[in-house]
Parts: structure tokens; sequence; C-alpha cells
């Protein structure tokens, strides 16, 4: 997988929010014109783009702010069950810190931190302009890739 992208209305408070969590901003530009139209299938498209880097370098994220045509709003806060993409899911090694630090930035639990057996401890929050992420911070060897492995 190359990236993720989330349009977003706000791209300074989506950018601070994403570098707390350790991203780091790899790159950032505007793209407009014909070719852009043709690819996402809309007119007049004039869009800001930023790129975030995870830690490890392996993932990335694309935050967008559409100028032209303006972005619409879906549900918002739609709840974790909803069809489509829910949620992105954030490796951490101090959940409970990482949860603190991004509720100074506006972010709210969806529901608790919680232990999955001897694995994880996970939790969901509520970014931005209610983006939904997890954080998994993995206890001992043991992984989620593990326990699929065996099935």
């Amino acid at each position: 997988m190359d990236n993720v992208g989330i349009v977003v209305d706000d791209l300074k408070t989506a950018i601070a929010f994403f570098t707390e969590l350790g991203l780091e901003l790899e790159g950032e530009t505007t793209v407009e014109g014909r070719w852009v139209d043709r690819v996402v299938g809309l007119d007049g498209v004039r869009s800001d783009i930023v790129m975030m880097r995870t830690p490890d370098g392996h993932s990335r994220l694309e935050l967008s702010k559409f100028r032209t045509p303006l972005a619409q709003s879906a549900e918002p806060n739609a709840p974790v069950n909803t069809l489509g993409i829910r949620r992105i899911m954030f490796a951490v090694t101090d959940i409970d810190d990482v949860v603190a630090r991004l509720q100074k930035r506006g972010a709210e639990l969806v529901g608790e931190v919680v232990q999955y057996e001897d694995m994880y401890r996970l939790c969901y929050l509520r970014g931005p302009e209610g983006i939904l992420v997890a954080l998994a911070e993995q206890l001992g060897n043991k992984s989620v890739a593990d326990v699929l492995g065996n099935f």
C-alpha cells in the first residue's frame, strides 16, 4: 500500500494532530488542471495536498483540502460499524501517553482503552473532523498476525 487519503476542511489542524501521533511532514503541494479532474472525476479541481510519513517510513497519509469544488460532508461522527473505510490504526509504544497527547489536540475516546488477551492494549479515538483513529500497543511478542496465521 502506498498511502491512505483523507479529505479535511482544516488542513492545519489535521497536520498538527497527525504530527502529534508521530507522523512527519514529507511534502505539500497544490494540484489543479484537467489531469486532476480526469483522475478524480470532478470538474475544476484545486486541492492542497500534504503527504505525511509514518515514523517507520513504510506508510504515508495524504491529507487533502479541496478548494474547488468544495468538499462534501459525509455523516458526521458515523459509528464504527458504518459501511466503508472507518478507521486507520497506528501501532504505538505507550498508548496512555499518546491518548493524553491527542486529547490535548481535541481527540475524544470513542469507548475505552482495553486489553485484548496478553497481546494488545487498544482504543478508538475521534480526531479532527471526526476522523476515526485506532491505537494499538503490543504487549509481549505475540501479535494478531501470529493468531491469524493459525486459522
